[in-house]
């Protein structure tokens, strides 16, 4: 089930970047499917700084992920997850209320643990051009968010952009 807050469609946009695809015509707009997976809350401005420079949040139709992480190895093992789901809505809950405030239209689900899983799960009902993922960097990355994201771009054939958080 995919719980989401709407922001305005046909929001401002800003002149000089736009989705737009090339093979559209004239006066219609193919609007630009991002698939967020992240494990904290996010604003427009990370999502704008992660995305290409040619790709405006505000136009395109954004799906935010919130895999339920474990902290470590053990909790995951022990099926420990109340904690991590409810980490999981939280951050789904706040990305969508920072990417409403900015105009980003956007959606979103809470996810499996493992994030190949996750995005593979979203794919399913929301078939992303471009798939953007945050996740911590070096010491505070959480269990299972050590991930080769070429390998998962190859494998799913769309590109993945990686920020930190």
């Amino acid at each position: 089930m995919v719980v989401g807050i709407d922001g305005p469609r046909g929001a401002r946009r800003p002149q000089g970047r736009s989705s737009v695809n090339a093979a559209a015509p004239p006066g219609k707009r193919e609007t630009m499917k991002v698939l967020v997976l992240t494990s904290e809350p996010i604003t427009a401005d990370q999502l704008r700084g992660a995305l290409r420079a040619d790709v405006e949040p505000s136009d395109a139709e954004v799906m935010v992920v919130a895999p339920a992480y474990t902290e470590s190895g053990l909790k995951f093992w022990m099926s420990d997850a109340d904690e991590a789901i409810a980490k999981a809505e939280q951050v789904r809950r706040d990305s969508l209320q920072e990417l409403d405030k900015a105009g980003v239209p956007a959606s979103g689900d809470t996810g499996e643990s493992d994030p190949q899983t996750a995005i593979e799960d979203a794919l399913k009902t929301f078939d992303a051009d471009r798939i953007v993922v945050f996740t911590h960097e070096g010491d505070e990355q959480r269990y299972r968010e050590d991930v080769d994201w070429d390998e998962v771009a190859e494998r799913l054939g769309r590109p993945v952009d990686h920020a930190a958080v």
